[in-house]
């Protein structure tokens, strides 16, 4: 796990790291839009949004195109995806805040509505649990948050069949297959994915009311709650 962690710091790795998603996940550009949507159901056009594992800065260059009065701290511990993001995002990083770091290291707020794409997968339960409780703290009453990553079952040979379909998304999707066999082997290898249910439940158990299913793409699962 340390070694995978320790890749999003090469620079080099983080340069290229926004052709991936788009191979690897069904509708990444649609999960970012309705992402938006749903944060601006309760968000102000003047917003603060909290963003945790922003490095790469792919959400947030959406989003700060999205609504142009949004003002944005990015949390993530790799301080070369951070710069990645900078890159990504030109003149609009002066709405960011960055923040190399975990959710210990985020302000305290409280954000209008926050938001974690493709980071949760690389927490166990516990840390996952603890992680979405320090996010929830940070949050108004009531402030949209919503998380997206690695989510599918796990048991009777579905983490096996699932991980086949992923691989053979990617591979539609033209992305080399010596990669994909790669990435494949590493998720199966290195990441405490859970059961969407499982997910959900540590959703609530962090405090989030209302939590919705909204996105569900092969390995991956989005969900909405409120603080």
């Amino acid at each position: 796990m340390q070694a995978l962690l320790a890749s999003f710091n090469n620079p080099e790795h983080a340069r290229r790291y926004g052709d991936g998603p788009r191979r690897f996940i069904p509708g990444f550009a649609d999960l970012h839009r309705m992402t938006a949507i749903l944060l601006a159901e309760r968000a102000s056009d003047d917003a603060r949004i909290l963003v945790l594992g922003a490095g790469g800065g792919l959400e947030l260059r959406a989003w700060a195109d999205a609504h142009l009065g949004w003002t944005f701290v990015g949390v993530d511990p790799a301080a070369a995806m951070l710069d990645e993001a900078r890159r990504v995002l030109g003149a609009d990083a002066e709405r960011v805040i960055f923040c190399e770091g975990y959710i210990d290291d985020a302000p305290e707020g409280p954000f209008d509505a926050a938001a974690c794409l493709l980071t949760l997968h690389f927490l166990d339960p516990a840390e996952r649990t603890r992680t979405l409780r320090e996010l929830r703290r940070r949050l108004k009453p009531g402030a949209p948050f919503v998380a997206a990553h690695y989510s599918f079952p796990q048991g009777d040979g579905g983490r096996t069949l699932w991980l086949s379909r992923y691989g053979a998304f990617a591979l539609a999707s033209g992305a080399d297959p010596e990669q994909v066999g790669k990435m494949c082997a590493g998720v199966d290898a290195n990441l405490p994915i859970l059961d969407p249910e499982q997910d959900e439940a540590i959703l609530r158990e962090a405090g989030f009311t209302d939590v919705a299913l909204f996105y569900a793409a092969f390995t991956w699962r989005g969900w909405v709650g409120y603080a």
